[in-house]
């Protein structure tokens, strides 16, 4: 791999900002600088930046040797406690609108659907939607924790964000990966495709022995826009992914929505959390 900057977001935040305006709330439509308010001109380059080094380096065998990493669990064993204060060292210094760190977007997020009236395993869902961000804290690059996901191992779609950056990743010109089904068969099921890595695919493989299946849904797919916003890869998706694919959706606003300036009390809330982790999880984690 060439010597560059692999980490080009002056913060992981940058992503989900540049989302927000990507896919603004339909309900209470803003101005893109009414969500933050950066007069930093080259941010948007930075996020080009980022797309650049993602689609390039996101291949097939790249994702493969990944998983080989990282799914044998032997980083850290942690209660999801420990993890949600481990995942509190990426606190974001940079926005200059909102100064939370990651427990507190967490419980932002979960106290959003628990107002909501949603069941308690949509709530916990909330809380721990982020937490495969600790791979940043294993020594991964930004391109390979956070962004848009997408299956590898067949064409990429054109409806992927900076989608032009794919030329410059190999599996683009490889004759077994570049065909609409690529290595897959037509409506095989997401279970049988292979997505790129990040948080999403690295937390719900942690999880996926603990909640039921529609919170696994949406903690391994809400970055996978090209799909649940775009509809590009139906051609993949079976009947049980169109089923499930209505709770990714469900949750999406509360992911990207429910910030605010006032931070939610963590001492007071805590306990509420604890007993429910201790429903649905076991007391530590192979992380």
């Amino acid at each position: 791999m060439e010597n560059l900057n692999l980490n080009p977001l002056s913060s992981m935040d940058d992503w989900e900002d540049d989302l927000i305006r990507r896919y603004p709330d339909p309900e209470t439509p803003k101005k893109k600088e009414e969500y933050r308010n950066y007069q930093d001109s080259d941010r948007d380059a930075t996020v080009r930046e980022f797309y650049r080094l993602n689609h390039q380096y996101q291949t097939y065998d790249f994702v493969s040797a990944k998983e080989e990493e990282f799914l044998a669990f032997n980083k850290r064993e942690m209660s999801i406690w420990d993890a949600l204060d481990y995942l509190n060292t990426l606190v974001d210094d940079s926005d200059p609108d909102i100064e939370l760190d990651q427990l507190q977007h967490l419980l932002q997020t979960s106290e959003a659907i628990r107002r909501d009236g949603h069941p308690d395993w949509f709530i916990l869902t909330g809380l721990l939607h982020d937490l495969g961000k600790v791979l940043c804290l294993f020594g991964e690059p930004q391109w390979a924790v956070v962004g848009d996901t997408f299956p590898v191992g067949c064409r990429f779609s054109e409806k992927i964000v900076h989608a032009n950056f794919f030329s410059e990743n190999p599996d683009y010109s490889d004759e077994r990966y570049n065909s609409k089904f690529g290595i897959y068969t037509e409506n095989c099921g997401l279970e049988n495709v292979k997505m790129s890595w990040g948080h999403d695919e690295y937390l719900y493989q942690i999880l996926k022995d603990y909640l039921p299946k529609p919170a696994l849904y949406m903690i391994r797919y809400h970055s996978f826009y090209a799909q649940h916003r775009e509809e590009a890869y139906e051609h993949l998706m079976n009947d049980e992914d169109r089923k499930y694919f209505k709770w990714v959706k469900a949750f999406n606003p509360y992911d990207l929505y429910s910030k605010a300036p006032v931070p939610p009390d963590v001492k007071a809330l805590r306990p509420y959390y604890e007993d429910l982790i201790a429903k649905y999880l076991p007391n530590k984690l192979l992380f």
